[in-house]
């Protein structure tokens, strides 16, 4: 008889979270993460609310999160996310300009930003760097989130300025009144109230320079129509 070999057994595969709210990039995402022999899809989300009941539910070794979610955003979901399990990676794949977002990404604990631009080869790369306990952000901006962390400097980017003197709440107010959101439905998504969200009004119109309430909502719909 042939004589039995006891070969070491495989590592379990790391469990992955996808959330993001295009049902057909979702579905892709999964195809890839499934394709790996070291990764499989646990569940997946459509946006903040779907996620974190899957996250508490389901645990996952790792979270693929898109940036742009109705309602509460993908930045204000990280936080929720690091609220509830600070050890779990979180990686930030997004259609937005990298030099908005991904400094913010950082700060709030998020362990890398990849565009969704990227090909599929490296979108595995970031989401393997980021398991390895490594940041996962394009080497045309690591340096300088580096540099904007450590205080050397403050993040220097055309378009980009007038956006880093809000506070990650104004800039999430800001997005969702860029969709056509009122304050009333801003202050129940993000449980304030509207006293506080028209504070919130108050002082973003104040950073970017704007003269009023209308200012601000053409302003936000603008940005938010050339992001699409």
């Amino acid at each position: 008889m042939p004589k039995k070999t006891n070969q070491p057994a495989l590592p379990p595969k790391k469990r992955v979270l996808i959330v993001d709210d295009h049902p057909v990039f979702r579905a892709g995402l999964t195809v890839l993460v499934n394709l790996e022999t070291d990764l499989a899809v646990c569940g997946e989300a459509h946006d903040a609310v779907q996620a974190m009941t899957a996250f508490e539910r389901l645990q996952p070794d790792f979270v693929l999160l898109d940036m742009s979610l109705p309602g509460k955003g993908g930045l204000e979901l990280l936080k929720d996310i690091r609220a509830f399990s600070p050890r779990t990676p979180v990686l930030i794949i997004s259609m937005h300009d990298e030099t908005l977002y991904a400094e913010r990404v950082i700060r709030a604990g998020g362990r890398g930003y990849i565009m969704k631009q990227e090909g599929p080869e490296k979108i595995i790369q970031a989401i393997r760097r980021v398991l390895s306990g490594g940041i996962a952000v394009s080497e045309g901006i690591s340096s300088q989130i580096l540099d904007a962390l450590s205080g050397a400097k403050a993040m220097a980017m055309p378009g980009a300025a007038s956006f880093f003197k809000l506070t990650d709440r104004e800039f999430e107010i800001y997005r969702l009144l860029g969709q056509g959101k009122e304050p009333h439905e801003i202050a129940r998504m993000l449980h304030l109230s509207i006293k506080t969200v028209d504070t919130h009004r108050m002082n973003i119109r104040r950073k970017l320079g704007l003269r009023n309430a209308t200012e601000l909502i053409h302003h936000a719909t603008r940005w938010t129509a050339e992001q699409a």
